[in-house]
């Protein structure tokens, strides 16, 4: 009886001991944290201090994703031996000089994709990889302060495809007006001044005109996570034919290192690149007969795009 209440005793005394251990490393732990707090709040002071300074701002981020199958003797399938692909790849990069007096802004977005079917029965069949998403903008900004936040400017901007036609058609914004910066990540530019160049090969509906733009970009990264938003557009004082409007959206998710998860997605609304691909698809012998496509006519759909996938910050 007397080694069971020992027995007893010693095992009280075990968990006691174990229960006051256990408090003391929680209490520790807090006490180390609220130092760790503190000097990590210190730390992003002096980040914002460095930041806030004169010079460079460079950054890069974006997304690749991707995947690849192959079936052989799948009969569920209405192609039981095929092979395929769908291979994207997104690029956000900036560099912004940034002074007392004056500020030159200097972006980069990219975004292509690949994709492939390969029917394995079918000799005559593209088993290649073929241009899916193709976009491909680059734009610079300079500026002279004459207010905290206001400033005139002067803005280049060129956006074409890469993959498939090139410059054909390619769209150059050239013109002057002014730049408002409400806060540190965003800036809104307003170019009542503005020139639209677009190249086009052969006889097209490409028109270049003069007109007003209009850019909105915010880019900031907080923590692990990066993103920007773009939204340019030109208004054609010429027609509203000639108008267009290009929204553009990257964010991207750090979870090691330099590796994480991307989403990138974007709208666009272009009526004279509708029309030309209205044009390339009419068949003038096809029934029933149908009226050749023009600006009265053409069915503008919204144009957008999406890629999901692993993503790279540098």
């Amino acid at each position: 009886m007397k080694k069971i209440l020992l027995l007893l005793a010693f095992s009280i005394g075990v968990v006691s001991v174990q229960a006051q251990t256990k408090e003391e490393l929680h209490t520790q732990k807090t006490e180390k944290q609220a130092i760790a707090d503190a000097a990590q709040a210190e730390a992003n002071a002096l980040q914002a201090q460095i930041d806030a300074l004169p010079g460079w701002r460079k950054g890069l981020f974006g997304t690749i994703g991707g995947t690849l199958s192959n079936f052989s003797n799948w009969y569920s399938q209405g192609t039981p031996d095929n092979a395929s692909g769908n291979i994207g790849i997104s690029v956000n990069a900036y560099a912004n000089l940034i002074e007392d007096k004056f500020f030159w802004r200097n972006s980069l977005t990219s975004n292509l994709n690949w994709v492939k079917f390969d029917d394995k029965n079918d000799p005559t069949d593209d088993d290649s990889f073929k241009a899916g998403t193709d976009v491909f903008n680059i734009s610079s900004l300079y500026g002279r302060n004459i207010a905290k936040n206001f400033a005139v400017s002067g803005l280049a901007e060129y956006r074409t495809t890469l993959l498939d036609n090139f410059n054909d058609p390619g769209y150059l914004d050239v013109g002057v007006g002014g730049t408002w910066t409400p806060m540190e990540n965003l800036i809104v530019v307003v170019h009542p001044l503005n020139y639209n160049f677009v190249f086009a090969s052969g006889d097209s509906v490409f028109e270049s005109s003069l007109g007003a733009k209009i850019v909105a970009d915010y880019t900031r990264q907080i923590g692990a996570i990066s993103f920007k938003s773009n939204l340019s557009t030109f208004q054609s004082y010429k027609s509203g034919d000639l108008s267009n409007v290009t929204w553009t959206n990257s964010f991207s998710y750090t979870l090691w290192k330099m590796i994480g998860v991307g989403f990138d997605f974007g709208l666009r609304s272009n009526k004279q690149e509708a029309l030309n691909y209205a044009l390339g698809q009419f068949d003038p012998l096809a029934l029933p007969v149908q009226a050749v496509p023009n600006f009265d006519n053409v069915d503008n759909k919204l144009q957008s795009y999406w890629l999901l996938g692993l993503s790279y910050n540098l």
